[in-house]
């Protein structure tokens, strides 16, 4: 399958002063012993942190237990919170010089966290076979690789997709567009949904989609089907205000006419929302989260199509790793903290155990230990992205610096148009103020 991945990082965190006040010191980085045949094996215990729902606790737990048996002498401790707390709390370690051992990481964060010495340097570790990376394909590897170190690995794959629940469009009486549809034609969708005005069980109102404009890598996916790259390769913005404007007007009517689920009902729902709660009959997100939608939902059925065309009918989607995995510089045992990372990405059982919940699998292994029957969640996870990877697929942006920063202040700016508080005027002005300040 042909992919096409982020290979060069250049995001940053909301939270750079915080990291950069805390650069200064050991990295935290040992050399591994050269004598592979005398392990040590003395009991240590490491910390492991991560992002997401019960769903993906459980399978760590699972997998974790695994990996108890193969290294009795390493005993993980565990914790994980939604995304926005998660990068809260990894800010306030980050500040002491007491990130975890072994954590879940975002392309967005990688580069300030690196740069301000807060990750373990993999490469030795890599180098003396304790992580073993045979099985990945090296364009891949180079996404987690900054300024000659192994900051972090990519632990999967993914892409957009358009999420739709059969049961509520059925029960809505409104059909999803054939493939080739454009935004205009989901906007026509969405505005069928509403004017069916069906209720749910719970007296709730169903509706065809949220305000998708207000997703910063949807606007992304929609400069790149317009075929033009969101930043240039000196780390600038390579579109303006004018066309931020655009894309918030292409659901201006659907916003103004109230045809979009409601923003006050989406955050009352955190950390669920409308489409896995069932109001909603579809939702574009990456597509490794078909089994956290379809676990939250209670539905086995739901599908994945692509995304809206551009105006050449492609989608032009982009490929770019789901989530890494990476280690704070401070840790006090890098040697287990490497063994459990090589376990995660590599294991045949961790591959069996998570099937495509955080993506497909960057280690072929792991790929080929996962059960794809027909019609099952990971059968339809890679499927799709092997349909994909046929199309007319492009190059992922290269993210900037500040990346974490703008992300974040588009959704905060989302949520104020979505209140109508502000016009995409004011949006695009306030939001080109906080992308200046955090690029330069």
């Amino acid at each position: 399958m042909k992919r096409i991945v982020l290979t060069t990082m250049g995001m940053a965190a909301s939270v750079a002063l915080a990291l950069a006040a805390c650069s200064s010191g050991d990295s935290g980085t040992s050399t591994p012993s050269t004598d592979s045949s005398t392990p040590d094996t003395s009991p240590v215990t490491i910390t492991f942190r991560w992002w997401g729902n019960d769903d993906r606790a459980a399978r760590y737990t699972e997998a974790l237990a695994v990996f108890k048996e193969q290294y009795p002498y390493i005993t993980v401790q565990t914790s994980f919170a939604p995304f926005a707390d998660y990068w809260t709390a990894r800010s306030t370690e980050a500040a002491g010089r007491a990130l975890p051992d072994v954590m879940q990481f975002d392309s967005s964060y990688l580069r300030e966290y690196a740069a301000n010495g807060h990750l373990l340097d993999y490469t030795p570790y890599i180098e003396s076979g304790t992580i073993d990376l045979a099985n990945f394909d090296q364009e891949l590897v180079g996404a987690g690789a900054l300024d000659g170190e192994q900051v972090g690995i990519a632990m999967s794959t993914n892409t957009l997709a358009m999420f739709v629940s059969p049961d509520v469009a059925a029960a809505a009486g409104v059909e999803f567009p054939a493939e080739g549809y454009t935004w205009e034609d989901l906007n026509r969708f969405i505005e069928d949904v509403s004017a069916a005005d069906i209720k749910t069980a719970e007296g709730y109102k169903t509706y065809g989609s949220g305000d998708y404009v207000t997703t910063f890598w949807f606007f992304l996916q929609w400069l790149v089907q317009n075929d033009q790259q969101p930043f240039n390769d000196d780390g600038a913005l390579n579109f303006d205000q004018d066309d931020i404007v655009e894309w918030l007007t292409l659901s201006a009517d659907l916003r103004d006419g109230d045809l979009v689920y409601p923003i006050n009902r989406g955050l009352s729902l955190a950390p669920l929302g409308g489409f896995t709660v069932n109001e909603v009959v579809s939702e574009s997100s990456w597509d490794n989260f078909l089994a956290g939608y379809s676990a939250d939902s209670g539905k086995t059925n739901l599908e994945m199509v692509p995304i809206p065309s551009g105006d050449d009918g492609e989608t032009h989607n982009f490929f770019r790793p789901s989530m890494l995995v990476a280690s704070g510089a401070n840790t006090d045992h890098p040697e287990a903290a490497a063994t459990l990372v090589d376990f995660l990405l590599t294991d045949p059982e961790v591959g069996r155990i998570f099937g495509t919940s955080k993506g497909v699998p960057a280690d072929s292994a792991q790929r080929a230990a996962i059960v794809t029957e027909e019609g099952s969640i990971d059968a339809k996870v890679i499927a799709y992205e092997e349909a994909i990877a046929e199309t007319e697929t492009s190059q992922a942006p290269v993210p900037v610096k500040g990346f974490g920063t703008i992300e974040a202040k588009w959704k905060a700016l989302g949520e104020e148009l979505s209140f109508k508080n502000i016009t995409p005027e004011e949006f695009a002005q306030q939001w080109w103020d906080e992308a200046e300040m955090a690029i330069s």
